[in-house]
């Protein structure tokens, strides 16, 4: 049984309801997700086009001849990628509003991984609360930290 599950770009502008029925999601690692992320991998759930519905549709610019990724002109979010002749797109775990429930079951693009960076949970680490001069910002800002 599906879940519906919501999600969209940072500044709002650009929301989507999609039905999910399972927790599987894949790490793309191509040169092409990396220069279209700026990161060096993205995290992606395929679904089926028709399990999305949009608020507002995402721009949508042509990343090659066959494929197309959506964003949010407004704050630049990437939320998904397309071939054309597809039944099925890619949306970007991190654009979910709980991205918390997909868990990696493969990887692609694996000519381009960047092998240092599959597995740094040995890294020391830092909440963002614990970043005083950060949290100083924000509180300044808007009184709270982000979500």
């Amino acid at each position: 049984m599906a879940d519906t599950m919501t999600g969209g770009c940072q500044c709002g502008r650009v929301r989507y309801a999609a039905a999910i029925d399972s927790d599987d999601a894949y790490l793309c690692h191509c040169r092409m997700c990396q220069r279209a992320t700026g990161g060096v991998s993205i995290a992606f759930r395929n679904v089926p086009k028709a399990a999305v519905t949009w608020e507002r549709e995402p721009d949508r610019y042509r990343s090659s001849p066959f494929a197309r990724r959506g964003f949010c002109s407004a704050c630049g979010t990437p939320l998904t990628f397309e071939f054309d002749d597809g039944e099925n797109l890619d949306l970007i775990v991190g654009s979910f509003d709980d991205p918390s429930r997909f868990k990696p079951t493969s990887h692609f693009g694996k000519e381009s991984w960047h092998e240092a960076w599959l597995d740094t949970s040995t890294l020391p680490a830092k909440r963002t609360d614990e970043h005083q001069i950060l949290v100083d910002k924000w509180m300044n800002s808007v009184g709270k930290l982000p979500d």
